[in-house]
This record gives C-alpha cells, sequence and structure tokens, in this order.
C-alpha cells in the first residue's frame, strides 16, 4: 500500500518506485505527490501502473510528475526498456551535474 512504501522510502534508498494506481491507504498518485513535496524523495523517478484508461487519469499522473505511465497488462520486455530507460536518462542528469 502506498503509506507503508512512503514509510519504507523515507527509511531506505531506493532508485525507482513502480506503484500502482489503486493502492490501499494511499493510491499511487497520493504516493507520488507526497514524494514530490518531500525535497529528500523528490527526485525518485516514479512509474505509474494501472488498469485504468481514462485519459484524465493520465494527465493528473502527468500533471504530478510521473516519469513513465504503463497500462495492465503489460509486457515484461516493454516494462524492463522503461525501466532501463528512467535509469539512463537518470544517470546522464546525476553525470551533468557533476
Amino acid at each position: 500500500d502506498g503509506t507503508t512504501g512512503l514509510t519504507q522510502l523515507k527509511e531506505t534508498t531506493f532508485d525507482l518506485v513502480i506503484a500502482d494506481w489503486n493502492m490501499k491507504e494511499m493510491s499511487g498518485l497520493e504516493l507520488l505527490n507526497e514524494m514530490r513535496a518531500d525535497s529528500t524523495l523528490e527526485d525518485i523517478p516514479f512509474m505509474l501502473v494501472t488498469g485504468e484508461e481514462d485519459q484524465e487519469i493520465i494527465m493528473k499522473a502527468i500533471k504530478a510528475g510521473i516519469n513513465a505511465f504503463m497500462t495492465k497488462p503489460y509486457v515484461a520486455k516493454v516494462l524492463s526498456d522503461k525501466i532501463e530507460r528512467i535509469l539512463a536518462f537518470q544517470e546522464e542528469i546525476k553525470n551533468r551535474d557533476q
């Protein structure tokens, strides 16, 4: 659930968060908003996964600052490719800032 995820994010270092839109306690969008509002978590890449196909949901997630979006069901190769692209982009930003 999103509440447990947020607690773990504050206690441990993560390179990427992949969360579902529909989670107990705190939705994926709420988790993202909490992360983007926290200076220690705001730069962690965030992929939102959902079975919803509503364009409004996608727009809310984009405005909130997702790095990637996937609809379910998904293919493992597509997921893997998106993860690789997100992490490569983060590495590029990190190298640029040094």
